[in-house]
């Protein structure tokens, strides 16, 4: 066990606070050095830390050796899935994106196209960080609708079908690692703390402003899901006017796409167009209402809205604070997202890094099973 936690804390170290020389690493970790280059031996058995030349020019004597953690021994992969699109996020294990696709998707393609054309992008984003499945250490995916912690999606107004898709089984199939899916909004919520307008916060609740509006909560750092992963669902609730979002913004629409229509509003808002800023202020209206409920029962640090109706700056950021404040005892400080379409995919790479870390730094860990399951899902192939 004082072995298993001498590793951990040493492959931590490296990840985080980058390289070093065997006394440096010692020194930082709190080991001998004795022990340290033991552990640095271990580590590099198992293909994660690498040891480096010397770095010429150190003063007299023979350079002193550097060791590094191998970002690229594996791979997250995060996948956004909506009713228009698919986006493949591909990472190393320190989260740096390596590559990554953007699919169109029919709107009203049934559930088995759906999941053939999200199979055909993860191949593209592969591809395009050149990258081999078999270094895929975890996946995650993103969808709209509430998500059962089995991965299936128990309800679903946004894809035709989607209901009662068991997500994380079809796409499993694919891939030789576990396989998260996760609601569309929490992702963001994830991606927002890690990355985003949320950086470090510990209690957020994200705004997914999309065809309808869904909202994820971190409380204590930590994504709340509740018992059956609706947390944050209020926008089933009509009467706090969350539903229908695009529609609500655009109710003479074409039969065009409507998120194209809601796009133009949106930016005549932007530019002073009086219909379209009327437009804006009615829809901040209607929403305010359900984002107020929600900042009323967590009380959180920060709110961030975000998703395809939601640009840094515009005008329905800045109509719905000046309607969120009234509704609210204590001050909310709503912020826009930082991060734009790439929030549940960069939020579904935090999943599966979290995920890859779980195993990573395990103290039961009996083996190096990231390898082991690439072997085993290659050699069923």
């Amino acid at each position: 066990m004082l072995r298993r936690l001498n590793s951990a804390a040493t492959l931590r170290e490296l990840r985080d606070g980058g390289e070093g020389t065997l006394s440096e690493l010692a020194a930082r970790v709190g080991l001998s050095r004795p022990t340290t280059e033991g552990v640095l031996g271990e580590l590099m058995e198992r293909a994660l830390v690498a040891e480096d030349a010397p770095r010429p020019g150190a003063g007299l004597g023979r350079p002193a050796r550097r060791y590094r953690f191998r970002a690229r021994a594996g791979h997250a992969l995060g996948v956004d899935i909506d009713a228009r699109r698919a986006r493949v996020v591909v990472a190393d294990l320190t989260g740096a994106v390596v590559g990554g696709h953007v699919a169109g998707l029919a709107e009203q393609a049934p559930p088995r196209e759906r999941i053939a054309a999200v199979r055909a992008a993860v191949k593209a984003g592969l591809r395009d960080a050149s990258v081999e499945r078999r270094s895929l250490w975890a996946v995650a995916a993103g969808t709209p609708g509430v998500v059962a912690p089995d991965g299936t999606v128990t309800s679903c107004t946004v894809i035709p079908g989607w209901t009662g898709v068991r997500l994380a089984r079809e796409l499993g199939r694919s891939f030789p690692c576990p396989v998260l899916v996760e609601n569309d909004a929490n992702l963001a919520a994830l991606a927002e703390r890690w990355r985003g307008a949320a950086r470090d916060a510990d209690d957020v609740v994200c705004v997914h402003a999309a065809l309808h509006t869904g909202m994820g909560a971190l409380l204590g750092g930590r994504l709340h899901r509740g018992r059956w992963g609706a947390a944050g669902e209020i926008g089933m609730l009509p009467e706090l006017g969350l539903r229908d979002t695009t529609a609500a913004l655009v109710p003479d629409a074409d039969p065009g796409p409507l998120f194209e229509q809601a796009e133009r509003v949106l930016a005549d808002a932007a530019r002073g167009v009086p219909a379209a800023r009327d437009a804006v202020q009615r829809l901040a209206a209607r929403m305010a209402r359900g984002i107020a409920a929600m900042a009323l029962v967590l009380d959180p640090e920060m709110v961030v809205l975000g998703g395809p109706l939601i640009r840094t700056g515009d005008a329905l950021v800045a109509e719905l604070r000046r309607r969120v404040a009234p509704l609210c005892p204590s001050p909310v400080r709503i912020e826009a997202s930082e991060l734009g379409d790439e929030s549940v995919g960069l939020g579904a790479v935090r999943l599966a890094l979290d995920r890859i870390d779980e195993d990573l730094f395990r103290l039961d860990r009996p083996a190096d099973t990231a390898s082991s399951a690439a072997d085993e899902h290659e050699a069923a192939q």
